[in-house]
């Protein structure tokens, strides 16, 4: 079996539902509402890990406007325990960007971090607005990815920061150096996103919070084509369990060198793991 390195995740701490009301509502309409209060030590994260084949979880901090979600520290304590299993992924307070850029750089350097990470309708700011741009020159100069959300939002949250024309495709031209990880397909412009992808040398898709039964048409062609160096796998996990993500994936009737792409091939190489 192939095994994975899942590049959307976050720790289950049971504090999701207390901490993110919003995501509760997508939780519960993917079937998974009893996962929000979960809390998973990082052995019992690994131990279901190995049951599904997912090599590495790359676990995100989450902040918004009210304060902190997940801390990038919150993080740490899984990456420290299984460094060789576990990937931290930073994230910062939007609001205050000189403070923010500190942040980034210690949870770099400080906490080994390999990417930045925002979800803009946490902060009803698309990914052009000013606050972002200090973030992206320190992501090129730490050469690490920026990865955010694309597409609708599952919580009951406005959707047009999730679009990526224009939004994405402007913070592409402007920093041609900065990888970008563009999570959860981009759905209902999955042709938009497949196009940015296209377009820039630099743009990558990530596949979080789809089960793979319903990942669009349109963009199983583009991995199974000309974008096989362009989509990762992602499960938004705990929203997703492994298991399922796996199983589907294997359904998928991918060719062995493009199922290993999307499964870890290209994450090693745009995370530089």
């Amino acid at each position: 079996m192939n095994r994975a390195i899942d590049v959307w995740a976050q720790p289950a701490n049971g504090l999701l539902r207390e901490r993110v009301p919003e995501v509760a509502r997508l939780f519960e309409k993917s079937g998974s509402g009893h996962l929000l209060d979960q809390r998973l030590s990082p052995e019992q994260t690994v131990a279901l890990m190995d049951e599904a084949g997912v090599e590495k979880l790359m676990l995100a901090a989450w902040c918004r406007p009210e304060g902190w979600a997940i801390s990038n520290e919150e993080v740490a304590v899984y990456t420290r325990a299984f460094p060789d299993r576990f990937v931290g992924v930073a994230t910062v307070d939007l609001s205050k960007p000189v403070v923010a850029v500190r942040e980034l750089e210690r949870a770099v350097q400080e906490l080994g971090c390999k990417a930045l990470r925002i979800v803009p309708w946490l902060w009803k700011l698309p990914p052009n607005h000013r606050l972002y741009y200090p973030l992206y020159v320190k992501c090129i100069e730490l050469d690490i990815p920026f990865c955010t959300q694309v597409g609708h939002t599952g919580p009951l949250m406005p959707s047009e920061t999730g679009r990526p024309v224009p939004y994405l495709d402007e913070v592409a031209l402007d920093f041609p150096e900065l990888r970008i990880v563009a999570g959860h397909i981009g759905h209902p412009w999955t042709d938009e996103m497949i196009g940015v992808a296209w377009k820039h040398d630099n743009v990558y898709i990530d596949t979080s919070a789809y089960l793979p039964r319903y990942y669009p048409q349109p963009l199983l062609q583009f991995m199974q084509s000309y974008g096989a160096d362009k989509v990762m796998f992602g499960s938004n996990f705990p929203q997703l369990s492994h298991s399922r993500c796996m199983t589907q994936v294997q359904e998928l009737g991918l060719k062995p060198e493009v199922l290993d792409k999307f499964l870890s091939g290209n994450a090693r190489r745009v995370f530089k793991l």
